[in-house]
C-alpha cells in the first residue's frame, strides 16, 4: 500500500521528517512518497500530515497567508494522522500565550512558549513516552511545555513535572524534536498505531 504524507516546508527539519516518516512507513510496510508543503492544494492530497519546528510566530504567519490553514485544519477534522512538533506543537494549539502567533485551535491545549529555555538551554533526555516500550531520547530545542490540556487529550510525557507530548485522536504533538535521531517512534506512533 502506498501513502502520501505532507511535510509543512515553511521552515525546520523537513528532510529529517521525512526520512522520519518513511522509515516508520517502511517498518509497517508502507510505501510513503513524502511532499513538501509551502503553497495551499498539497495538503488535501495527504494521507499524513507533519508539522515541524521553526519559529512559531514566523510559521503561523506564512500558513495563514498561503492559504494552508485551513487546508491542516480540514485535515485534522476529517480524522487524518498528524504530528506536530515543537514550534508544530505550538501552531495547532489552542492558546499560545502569545497574541502574536495565530493558532490553529486542532488540539485542546495551553502551551508556553520557550518553557525550558533559549537555545543555549538545548538539552537531550530519556523520556518515558504512552505506547513507547523503551525511553525516548528527545531533543529539546527552546521548547515550549504545555501547561493544559482539554478533557479529550491524553498526556503521552512529561519531563521536569511538565507535560511535553501529547496525542487527541489523530492528533500527537511533542515539544521535542523526534526528527534528529535515527529513531522513528514517535512518527510511527504518530501515523502508524
Amino acid at each position: 500500500m502506498s501513502l502520501t504524507a505532507g511535510v509543512l516546508a515553511v521552515q525546520g527539519d523537513v528532510s529529517e521528517h521525512a526520512t522520519a516518516i518513511k522509515r516508520a512507513g517502511q517498518a509497517n510496510g508502507q510505501d510513503v512518497t513524502v511532499h513538501e508543503i509551502r503553497t495551499a492544494g498539497i495538503v488535501p492530497e495527504c494521507d499524513l500530515l507533519l508539522l515541524p519546528g521553526g519559529e512559531s510566530t514566523a510559521i503561523s504567519r506564512l500558513v495563514h497567508r498561503e492559504g494552508i490553514a485551513e487546508e491542516i485544519i480540514d485535515h485534522a477534522d476529517a480524522g487524518k494522522p498528524l504530528l506536530a512538533t515543537c514550534a508544530g506543537l505550538i501552531l495547532v494549539s489552542r492558546d499560545s500565550g502569545d497574541e502574536r502567533v495565530q493558532t490553529l485551535d486542532i488540539l485542546d491545549v495551553t502551551v508556553e512558549r520557550n518553557a525550558f529555555g533559549r537555545q543555549k538551554e538545548s538539552f537531550e533526555a530519556p523520556l518515558s513516552v504512552s505506547g513507547l516500550n523503551e525511553p525516548f531520547p528527545a531533543v529539546f530545542i527552546r521548547a515550549p511545555a504545555i501547561d493544559a490540556v482539554g478533557d479529550d487529550v491524553e498526556i503521552l510525557a512529561e519531563w521536569d513535572g511538565q507535560a511535553v507530548a501529547a496525542r487527541a485522536d489523530n492528533i500527537v504533538a511533542t515539544a521535542f524534536h523526534p526528527e534528529l535521531l535515527d529513531d522513528s517512534r514517535i512518527h510511527d506512533l504518530a501515523f502508524f498505531e
